[in-house]
């Protein structure tokens, strides 16, 4: 891949929206991705990411690295020549409040699981 190619991507959230396409030197950082990705996030959306750390990019079923460019992470370009790559955004779920855990330790105490099935 040139250092100076232009990739186009779009950013697939957890409920199928997406936030782009738009194009990108393919000598961006995952990082730098992750901080658009933050200030374009929909305001309308609920639990948004705070901060790079919540964020996880996959791609082709691997997840990127914050320290590396496109062009280091091996984007299959070559499956998609001129298409849009879409990446999806995992966010972590907010941590729960020091104060907020009564929650949790009301439902250890009726034997309850916190676990959910897909």
């Amino acid at each position: 891949m040139a250092v100076h190619e232009l990739v186009e991507l779009k950013f697939r959230l957890a409920d199928g929206s997406d936030i782009g396409p738009s194009k990108y030197n393919s000598s961006v950082t995952v990082t730098s991705l992750k901080e658009k990705i933050i200030a374009q996030w929909p305001k309308d959306k609920e639990n948004g990411p705070k901060s790079i750390n919540d964020i996880k990019l996959i791609n082709a079923g691997r997840i990127l690295e914050n320290n590396r460019t496109l062009a280091e992470s091996r984007l299959p370009l070559s499956e998609v020549p001129g298409g849009v790559i879409t990446m999806l955004v995992v966010v972590r779920p907010p941590l729960p409040d020091k104060n907020s855990g009564k929650l949790q330790e009301n439902s250890q105490k009726k034997g309850g699981c916190l676990c959910t099935i897909l």
